[in-house]
């Protein structure tokens, strides 16, 4: 009893506190990301040797050229996201009530030819969607100030983590598991943003010159679409598809503009969803599918689009830390794929 009132009051503290945590989760998300793209730019920068096999370039230097490289990557793209996409965001949502119209016309036509009458109120209202999703960015907007705060201090305090865990007061057994997990954790949410955002922008971009090619109108928009929708797992593919497949099918005057946007669209998702992202991304986690489309609805109940679109970092980080004590051991079996978890000695 005691069990099931603590976690309902854990889930109404989540609700009610979405307004502290969803911005510190993007901070966090922006932290993770920027530090995997450093790391990733220090990989491949060159290092000339001196004769005792020590870079010539201090290892300060090699981190502050890797961390601008890493922020004018993400500035880049949120440049040409502000220059580029938001302008024509605003004009597909001007363009909502003749859509709207446009499908209206379309229902009616399919329900004359299969002879079954379509109730109208089954028919998605896309200006109120499309007002939904616009207050929702609009909301995320306004806590923008709050993310930038939080992520300044997660890079200024970030070199300190490890002096303050070797500075608790715990026994060197509990520092050296608590590292273990930390690191754990550190570690895997790096490789899989900086794995999913690759994945999630060749998706994006080669769906850009697809689409310039078919002929479909905003087709910047419906990759940006595309590479945010690609974050969240399952449900986001199917969205990624379906937003510009519908487009497609009530804006256009014939039957070739949907079925070329769909045949390219779902041969996409197909190759880098089921194909390329697993192959990436298994060996970063090992957790099974049906877990994460549970975890997927309960974070999207609680939070919405943005508990969708962390929901799978979540996960990882809970999946890694019940592996790592004996009496949450059998969370984390559950959670996995194939019922093999890491190995509690690893952190002794």
């Amino acid at each position: 009893m005691n069990s099931l009132v603590f976690f309902i009051g854990l889930i109404f503290c989540l609700w009610v506190g979405r307004s502290i945590f969803i911005p510190l989760l993007f901070a966090t998300f922006l932290w993770y990301l920027l530090n995997a793209i450093a790391s990733y730019y220090r990989r491949i920068m060159p290092c000339y040797k001196m004769s005792d096999g020590s870079c010539k370039i201090p290892s300060r230097l090699y981190s502050f050229i890797s961390n601008i490289l890493s922020m004018g990557t993400v500035g880049g793209v949120i440049y040409l996201f502000a220059t580029q996409i938001e302008p024509m965001l605003v004009e597909l949502y001007n363009a909502t009530p003749i859509l709207q119209q446009k499908l209206l016309v379309f229902s009616d036509y399919i329900s004359r030819q299969i002879g079954i009458d379509i109730d109208i109120n089954l028919i998605p209202n896309l200006p109120q969607i499309a007002g939904y999703v616009g207050s929702s960015l609009a909301g995320l907007a306004t806590s923008t100030g709050m993310v930038l705060i939080y992520l300044i201090f997660m890079f200024v305090e970030q070199s300190s983590f490890g002096k303050k865990i070797d500075s608790m007061p715990i026994s060197k057994i509990k520092a050296k598991k608590l590292r273990f997990i930390l690191n754990s954790i550190d570690e895997n949410m790096k490789k899989y943003l900086f794995t999913k955002t690759f994945i999630s922008a060749a998706t994006g971009l080669c769906a850009y010159i697809l689409l310039r090619v078919i002929g479909l109108e905003y087709a910047s928009v419906w990759a940006f679409i595309i590479f945010i929708l690609n974050y969240i797992p399952t449900i986001g593919s199917i969205l990624a598809c379906a937003m510009p497949i519908a487009f497609a099918l009530i804006s256009g005057d014939t039957w070739h503009l949907p079925l070329f946007t769909a045949i390219a669209l779902i041969s996409l998702e197909i190759v880098f969803g089921n194909i390329i992202d697993p192959k990436l991304t298994g060996k970063t986690l090992n957790i099974s599918t049906l877990a994460i489309l549970i975890n997927l609805v309960f974070w999207g109940m609680i939070w919405g689009p943005a508990g969708m679109f962390f929901s799978v970092p979540i996960l990882a980080a809970v999946y890694i830390t019940t592996a790592q004590f004996a009496s949450t051991r059998w969370i984390a079996t559950l959670l996995s794929s194939d019922g093999k978890i890491p190995d509690e000695t690893q952190s002794d």
